[in-house]
């Protein structure tokens, strides 16, 4: 069984939906887990509201809205878990999406939810995280050693140069911030975190969404019991890499 982390609002539909839907039609069983235990709304900006002109580049794809319509009918969305009340050795695995509106931060910054991480390091089981799901891990600190669970893993985030600033500069004029949940970028605050900065791999330079049919198009980052991936165009080649990464564990 595996556990999805969702925050109470904001999160990314594609980047919580397709390895959700992946998961479901191979017979995998997900239950989610929000702060208060009362379902979650997606960034509503990325269901439904758009971006006008913009929508080309940054509204969520119309499959993938798909998937979410789907999703969010489940019962066991409809019936989640709160993180104080979440068993980790329960699950035999932890998928933390993304997502960059403030509503993020009921899960970034909660210490239930890295209390839930945590385990999941200690035990060696599967852990997928994607754009800002990785500052979760970032956060998680070991108790042993005081440092970042991720510190010696090879990772991705959201990447800045070429998807968080870009998006910002964009659409600040009329959503200031929106883009930007935090004053450090994603990718600053994931390397920091890493003992060696140079295991934050950017991927390609000129990234291209990826599709169900074309997940080769995607980046991935797979280290040990780690999956990690930089933004919504790399879901289905992370749904992919999960299915596999947790069909090897299982």
């Amino acid at each position: 069984m595996i556990l999805i982390l969702l925050p109470t609002r904001d999160y990314d539909p594609t980047e919580s939906s397709v390895p959700w839907q992946a998961m479901r039609q191979a017979g995998i069983e997900v239950r989610f887990a929000t702060p208060d235990g009362v379902p979650a709304h997606a960034d509503p900006r990325l269901v439904d509201r758009g971006f006008g002109l913009l929508n080309p580049v940054l509204m969520t794809r119309k499959p993938d809205l798909a998937s979410y319509a789907r999703m969010i009918e489940d019962e066991a969305f409809l019936r989640p878990l709160a993180y104080a009340d979440v068993e980790p050795a329960q699950f035999t695995g932890l998928l933390i999406p993304g997502g960059h509106a403030k509503g993020m931060r009921s899960l970034l910054e909660s210490g239930q939810a890295r209390r839930i991480a945590l385990h999941f390091f200690q035990t060696d089981k599967p852990v997928a995280a994607i754009c800002h799901g990785v500052l979760l891990l970032a956060r998680t600190l070991d108790p042993d050693t005081g440092r970042p669970v991720i510190d010696g893993y090879k990772v991705t985030a959201l990447v800045a140069r070429t998807m968080e600033l870009p998006a910002w500069l964009l659409t600040g004029l009329w959503l200031g911030r929106y883009y930007r949940t935090y004053r450090d970028t994603v990718e600053a605050e994931v390397r920091a975190a890493l003992g060696k900065p140079a295991d934050f791999q950017r991927g390609p330079w000129l990234s291209k969404r990826d599709s169900a049919d074309n997940p080769q198009h995607g980046f991935v980052v797979r280290d040990g019991q780690l999956l990690t991936a930089r933004w919504p165009g790399d879901c289905h080649r992370f749904a992919a890499e999960w299915l596999q990464l947790i069909g090897t564990r299982t």
